[in-house]
């Protein structure tokens, strides 16, 4: 009884840790709550994915309703790019039986390493850390441009959306990774909008919560009917993880985006390292 009690406890309090940073950064927190169940409580990586699957579904559920009502994410710009994230969640999870994702390790590992460096670079001063105005005939069609409050500033914040193209094709090998990796693959949507398509870091990080509970509820029917979720794991989490998301969404909004840089860069160099070198056949 009284393991069954620490078991509770450790799985409420890393939900609770997974939901807090998960809001901020905009990713699903998996890559606090694999590590602790795989590593600390010897659980099959298999159910840890599963768990990380309804994690994420979990935190964009607690962030997402924050953020909506401050109209912090661009409902928009999610709508569209989801149509590519779950395209590629269903063939990645389809795919899981029979594709060994060595490949896909290294290429997503490598965008990462990429994406901590132009960060690097926009946390020194040596890129651009403007908010794009560029006036763009596919992003303006789709009426994809948008504005936020920047609690920090105090003043709204308007901003334009760039290679609108370009986003579309990174979010489905977003989705890709999602459904095959077993990862929630925010951290690849917040640097695809911060990087590629030139949105703030807020919006973008907003937007990608919305985002990865819509990818993760597309893959997680796979996951539930092979009997990769657990409930008394997946449940306690998913509990701890919609109040940590909760306060994570409105400590989000008062933090400068070189501060959410200086949380997000340690993470993206974490998580490249770690896609590359399971790519081949290291593990850290």
């Amino acid at each position: 009884m009284e393991n069954v009690a620490n078991q509770l406890i450790l799985l409420l309090v890393v939900g609770l840790l997974a939901g807090i940073f998960g809001a901020i950064l905009g990713i699903g927190g998996g890559i606090i709550i694999t590590p602790v169940l795989t590593v600390m409580m010897g659980l099959d990586i298999k159910y840890a994915i599963g768990a990380s699957i309804i994690s994420v579904i979990a935190t964009s559920s607690g962030a997402t309703i924050a953020y909506l009502r401050d109209e912090m994410l661009n409902l928009r710009v999610a709508m569209f790019l989801e149509i590519a994230t779950t395209i590629g969640a269903i063939i990645g999870a389809i795919m899981t039986s029979f594709f060994h994702p060595t490949i896909l390790f290294v290429l997503f590992g490598s965008f990462l390493l990429f994406s901590c460096w132009n960060m690097w670079r926009k946390l020194r001063g040596t890129g651009s850390d403007e908010v794009s105005t560029k006036n763009d005939a596919l992003a303006n069609k789709l009426k994809l441009n948008g504005s936020y409050h920047d609690q920090v500033l105090n003043k709204d914040v308007d901003y334009s959306v760039e290679n609108v193209p370009g986003g579309f094709a990174m979010m489905f090998g977003a989705g890709l990774a999602s459904g095959l990796l077993g990862i929630g693959s925010g951290v690849f949507k917040v640097t695809a909008m911060d990087t590629i398509m030139k949105m703030p870091l807020k919006p973008s990080s907003a937007t990608s919560n919305l985002m990865m509970g819509v990818t993760a509820a597309a893959s997680a029917m796979v996951y539930f009917f092979n009997g990769s979720i657990r409930a008394d794991i997946a449940g306690p989490l998913a509990l701890g993880i919609l109040f940590g998301a909760t306060i994570g969404s409105r400590v989000m909004q008062r933090l400068h985006p070189r501060v959410i840089r200086m949380i997000f860069i340690p993470v993206l160099l974490y998580m490249g390292l770690q896609m590359v070198l399971k790519g081949f056949g290291v593990n850290i």
